[in-house]
């Protein structure tokens, strides 16, 4: 079995969500609900800022899978959460694309589908 990878989906004439591939940009179950005009709003990066704007919301993506409730305080964003982490298993083994430049070789991957790629893809807890 290959490893699964993250894809750049594209608005290209053509472009075609390559087989073994689940789609999780917005509006999908797994989409980020953190916004770069949310990262620009809150001051978290200056308009043009744009890799820092990226690591601020997949920063907060992350933070709000783990529970941390500062970014999306409501019961809607506690059942998206919990949605989103009952569906974790149906990526298990496939490729995740979205809109997000991939990164240079190398270099981190400021992209929410790499925080689901690690998350769906983690071994199994050990039985006890």
């Amino acid at each position: 079995m290959t490893t699964p990878t993250r894809i750049q989906r594209r608005r290209t004439k053509g472009w075609r969500k390559p087989d073994n591939t689940v789609i999780v940009t917005r509006p999908s179950r797994f989409g980020n609900p953190f916004t770069l005009a949310m990262a620009y709003d809150l001051g978290y990066a200056q308009p043009g800022e744009t890799d820092r704007a990226r690591r601020a919301v997949v920063g907060a993506f992350q933070e709000w899978l783990r529970g941390n409730r500062l970014m999306w305080q409501s019961e809607e964003g506690d059942t998206a959460r919990q949605r989103l982490l009952d569906g974790l298993h149906e990526l298990r083994g496939k490729n995740l694309a979205c809109y997000c430049p991939l990164p240079a070789e190398g270099e981190p991957d400021h992209c929410h589908a790499a925080v689901l790629l690690d998350l769906a893809n983690r071994p199994a807890p050990a039985a006890g």
